[in-house]
């Protein structure tokens, strides 16, 4: 039996976002927010989630100023939040299951904050609740001995300081070898020539959002249940991110997987899936 599926366009907040939801219209909704604002998209948890659908209605979408969705600004959290909730208002139901991975990791935590009735349960993978790890990503793009990675590009992790999109496709190709634990020269071009670049996006995301970004005192509030997943050879967010978040919110469950980088929900897929099923599955989130 196929799992329904569909793709459209959706006007939230002066934007039009391209959603794709795939699931049945009756089952607990799953939102899933993707990374890396003006490179990511749904793409990314349309496969990582997807298998979901069986059980969730798994709702994917590109944020404002990424994929295929409008270049509308603000690029703000506070802008991505109140996103995130107009989606779950068109979808008629009162609360879902957050989860995020990199940045899209700090938007669930923020949305969970700043709605905390709204969210039955929270997955986080691969983030962080602030920047005190970040020059660890600038010394392992120095020191590795995977691809040689020039100055240019090192000087601008995490900047947000790009002129132009043809800027910033150069620095996403020379970083990309940073991201799987097995690094295979053919998936990054694949992933590059795949990606939509908007740098306007990037550039406010980490210039202007980023250097305030600090969740770490309110870790606390986020009462509900909540698992953390890491790659233990993550170098843009480490094992010691998540486990700070872990520590922080009462109750949270880590998990790291020994075999992946900065996405264990595509290099690890099997076991990934099983420890968020078991995980919902015991949050009570899922059909009866």
């Amino acid at each position: 039996m196929s799992t329904p599926e569909r793709e459209f366009d959706l006007q939230v907040n002066g934007a039009r976002l391209r959603m794709q939801v795939l699931g049945a219209d009756d089952a607990p909704v799953l939102l899933v927010h993707h990374g890396a604002p003006g490179l990511g998209s749904r793409s990314e948890p349309v496969r990582s989630f997807g298998p979901f659908a069986d059980t969730y209605r798994v709702v994917t979408f590109d944020a404002r100023g990424s994929g295929e969705s409008e270049d509308v600004p603000p690029y703000t959290h506070a802008q991505w939040v109140a996103d995130i909730d107009a989606i779950r208002e068109s979808l008629g139901v009162e609360q879902v299951v957050m989860a995020g991975g990199s940045y899209g990791g700090f938007l669930a935590m923020e949305y969970t904050l700043a709605h905390p009735d709204r969210v039955s349960a929270l997955v986080l993978r691969d983030t962080a609740a602030n920047t005190d790890h970040d020059h660890l990503a600038v010394e392992r793009a120095r020191s590795t001995d995977r691809v040689p990675i020039d100055e240019w590009t090192i000087s601008r992790i995490g900047t947000g300081a790009f002129a132009d999109d043809t800027e910033f496709e150069r620095y996403w190709r020379g970083i990309l070898p940073l991201y799987d634990h097995a690094y295979d020269p053919e998936a990054v071009e694949r992933k590059a020539r795949a990606t939509r670049y908007h740098y306007a996006t990037h550039n406010a995301a980490f210039g202007q959002n980023m250097p305030g970004y600090d969740l770490t005192g309110r870790l606390g509030e986020i009462r509900c249940p909540t698992l953390v997943v890491v790659g233990r050879h993550d170098w843009r967010t480490p094992v010691p991110a998540s486990q700070a978040i872990a520590d922080g919110i009462p109750g949270a469950e880590l998990v790291v997987f020994e075999h992946s980088g900065h996405s264990p929900q595509l290099e690890e897929p099997e076991e990934f899936q099983r420890v968020v099923r078991d995980f919902l599955r015991r949050a009570g989130v899922g059909r009866r």
